[in-house]
């Protein structure tokens, strides 16, 4: 994983391990191949930057929290937002996913936790 051109604030595998997702500053997250560690894609979406990335277990969605106080989740096959989660009144520091894959909880700057 080379040429990644913002401040990284988080890198995480895929549970199948064939991608990683790094969140940045710059509002992105980027998808990187697992094995070769070559640039896939970007995801945007967010206003702010991406604090946080969690995958569900089945490696087919990922969510995101950021500094814009919202989660969004990401449909890993194609690559496009998938669901917009608001709800937090200020930043969101932390995701993840519940190991059956049916919910989300999310913790931030406003002192929540959301599922």
């Amino acid at each position: 994983m080379t040429g990644h051109s913002a401040l990284i604030n988080e890198v995480l595998f895929s549970p199948d391990t064939r991608l990683v997702a790094s969140a940045s500053f710059d509002k992105s997250i980027k998808i990187w191949d697992g094995r070769t560690g070559k640039y896939l894609m970007s995801l945007r979406g967010h206003v702010g930057s991406v604090y946080q990335v969690a995958w569900s277990a089945d490696s087919r969605l990922l969510v995101s929290g950021s500094s814009d106080s919202t989660l969004k989740v990401w449909d890993m096959k194609t690559g496009k937002l998938n669901m917009d989660l608001p709800g937090h009144a200020d930043e969101v520091y932390a995701v993840d996913w519940s190991p059956d894959g049916q919910r989300v909880a999310s913790g931030g700057k406003d002192k929540c936790l959301r599922m």
